[in-house]
């Protein structure tokens, strides 16, 4: 070697050479099939075979390292595509869509037939099939496990996982007809399942399946175990961010409703308040019902129980529908029936009338309080009103018992202040006024009290009650006419006969106590002749009425007539008097009168054998009939007219 020369490099001998293609390929990733050829080529060349079995030697170790290589690339496209795969699941927020990436992933990452995922249903404690990737049987996709049937089955039961190489002629799993039927018509052979584990808890199976038998090594196992774990997460997480939606729907649904419920209120207090401040400024039914309209956008209608109408804006006449006030009444809100909305007008269950609302299609809530609102307040205003109507009445009621008193039992009564108190009342006593006493049956007297009360004031004049009937003092022309529309319209009002009793018209105040007598007696005398349910004063009532008018004869006419009879019918018991009114009643029939009597006409014959020794042989001249006929209508008169003193029997001491 000279000084200063490089000194020349040595040549590699061929088994070198080969060592370092062999280092050269498995640096460059070359398959394995090209290493394995190495020493086949060094024979070829014309290698010792030293030399061929030092190269087998080092291919062996290369193919070896290749090995080890290829696992640790796998795994780490394992650790990728799981770490890519959290990340995917991380990122999505809804339940279907989770479990679609879960069984897509899982079969990508095991390169199997099919995939799929079923779920736990603690209730029905088996599992169910619930999302799959590849499968085209409709069977297998509604499949239903129950705990340890089949391979999933077990899986779910024992919370550990499960292969079967070929699924069909394994026999560690319990096969039912069901399962075997849906995984033959998907055709499926080997299978693996994983349990999806939530902590303790195992909330389903994933699987991965081939359609042809597999062997599925360790690693696989591990591998969907992994994705198992990250999907178990992910459905948890999916699970309560659903919840957590439902809650934020359910809670901005709540506040909506609250919102809604709180601006109704508010409306409805406000126009409360614009309702009741007219109520207390003293605004009358046609005032509150035009802020009504104005309130709900309507026609608006008001009517009283009986269904009269007190006011009405922007509808035409319209009266409450029967079923719909009934409705209203029972459920105490508005209802809305034959096209109209109805709201009961209250005071506690106490009916005072009704509103009716036109216009308007469905109301809103807000709306609907807001209309049963202005009934509470029409309600309030009704009962003012009614307190009102009570007192004037109780105060025309006193002046009418002021008026109606006896001018002798009260000397003190000063005409002038009785005059003064009308007037500030709106009754003028200078006009001429009419007495009218008004009967019906006992069970409806108050609702007569209030009809004629009603009916009076419209008519300017005073009503009250007295000895249990209404009496009312009436501006007239004419009693007859008065008692006759007085008995029509209050039939009309009540539905059942009402009859009236008058007398009149005069002027003087202190004629009305002797008015209201009549009256009495001229109404009492209408139910003694059968005339229930008509109206009358005595001038229409024929001689009857001239007798009835003039008070001081009727007594001593009675006695003239009939005292023996009287008297001998008081001192014995006899019912000589019964006998003749069944006679003339009869029309002078002696056997028509007995039947009337249930007796024997030999009674009959008898008793008026009797009456003729006590009153004359002449008592059945016509003459005599007709004035002793009337003497016991009169007789019979003054036994209930009051104020008609009843006559003494035998006062004249007359005798047969």
């Amino acid at each position: 070697m000279t000084a200063g020369r490089p000194a020349e490099s040595r040549r590699p001998t061929p088994t070198e050479a080969a060592a370092r293609r062999v280092l050269d390929l498995l640096a460059a990733g070359a398959p394995g099939e090209e290493l394995a050829a190495q020493p086949a080529r060094a024979r070829a060349a014309g290698a010792a075979p030293g030399e061929v079995a030092w190269i087998e030697e080092t291919t062996e170790a290369a193919l070896a390292v290749r090995r080890v290589l290829d696992q640790y690339r796998r795994r780490e496209a394992e650790l990728v595509a799981l770490y890519d795969t959290a990340g995917d699941l991380a990122g999505l927020r809804d339940l279907d869509a989770v479990l679609r990436a879960i069984v897509r992933r899982a079969r990508t990452l095991l390169g199997s037939d099919v995939a799929y995922l079923t779920l736990n249903d603690p209730v029905a404690r088996d599992t169910f099939m619930r999302v799959t990737e590849g499968s085209v049987s409709a069977a297998f996709q509604q499949l239903r496990l129950g705990m340890g049937e089949g391979l999933g089955g077990l899986v779910a039961q024992t919370a550990r996982p499960y292969a079967s190489a070929d699924y069909r002629t394994d026999r560690r799993y319990r096969h039912t007809g069901t399962i075997d039927d849906g995984v033959a018509e998907e055709g499926l052979r080997g299978i693996l399942g994983v349990p999806l584990r939530l902590g303790e808890e195992i909330i389903g199976v994933l699987f991965a399946a081939d359609r042809t038998p597999r062997e599925f090594t360790p690693d696989a196992i591990a591998l969907l175990a992994s994705l198992a774990d990250h999907a178990a997460v992910a459905i948890d997480s999916a699970r309560r961010l659903d919840e957590t939606r439902t809650a934020l729907a359910r809670l901005e649904a709540a506040n909506a409703t609250a919102r809604a419920h709180s601006e109704a209120l508010h409306l409805a207090s406000d126009a409360h308040d614009r309702l009741s401040k007219l109520v207390l400024r003293g605004a009358g039914t046609d005032e509150v019902a035009a802020e009504i309209a104005a309130l709900l956008g309507g026609g608006v209608a008001v009517h009283d129980t009986d269904g009269s109408e007190l006011a009405r804006v922007g509808t035409a006449p319209v009266t409450p529908s029967p079923g719909g006030l009934a409705a209203s009444r029972t459920e105490g809100r508005a209802v809305r029936a034959d096209g109209v909305w109805t709201c009961a007008v209250l005071a506690g269950a106490e009916p005072l009338g009704s509103i009716v609302l036109t216009g308007r299609g469905d109301l809103s809530e807000a709306d609907r309080r807001l209309f049963e609102r202005s009934a509470l307040v029409t309600a309030m205003l009704l009962l003012i009103r009614r307190s009102v109507a009570e007192t004037e009445d109780r105060v025309r009621g006193e002046l009418l018992d002021d008026l109606l008193a006896d001018p002798a039992a009260s000397a003190h009564r000063d005409p002038g202040s009785l005059t003064l108190r009308a007037r500030r009342l709106g009754v003028d006593l200078a006009r001429p006024h009419a007495v009218a006493v008004v009967d019906c049956e006992p069970a409806l007297r108050s609702r007569l009290a209030a009809e004629a009360t009603r009916v009076v004031r419209g008519l300017g004049g005073l009503a009250g009650t007295r000895q249990g009937r209404t009496v009312l003092l009436v501006p007239c022309d004419r009693a007859r006419t008065l008692a006759q529309d007085l008995a029509a319209g209050l039939a009309r009002g009540l539905g059942a006969p009402v009859t009236v009793g008058t007398a009149g018209p005069a002027t003087a105040p202190d004629r009305h106590a002797a008015l209201h007598a009549e009256a009495l007696r001229c109404l009492t005398a209408l139910h003694a002749l059968g005339r229930t349910g008509e109206g009358a004063d005595v001038a229409a009532l024929g001689f009857i009425g001239v007798l009835l008018g003039d008070r001081a004869d009727i007594a001593a006419h009675v006695d003239r007539v009939l005292g023996p009879v009287l008297a001998y019918d008081a001192e014995r018991g006899t019912e000589l008097v019964r006998t003749l009114h069944a006679y003339y009643d009869q029309g002078a029939s002696l056997a028509r009168a007995k039947d009337a009597l249930h007796v024997h006409v030999n009674t009959v014959v008898q008793r008026l054998d009797r009456v003729a020794q006590l009153l004359g042989p002449d008592w059945n001249t016509p003459d005599s009939a007709l004035e002793l006929h009337l003497a016991l209508r009169l007789h019979q008169l003054s036994r209930t007219a009051p104020g008609t003193p009843a006559p003494a029997p035998g006062a004249t001491g007359r005798t047969a």
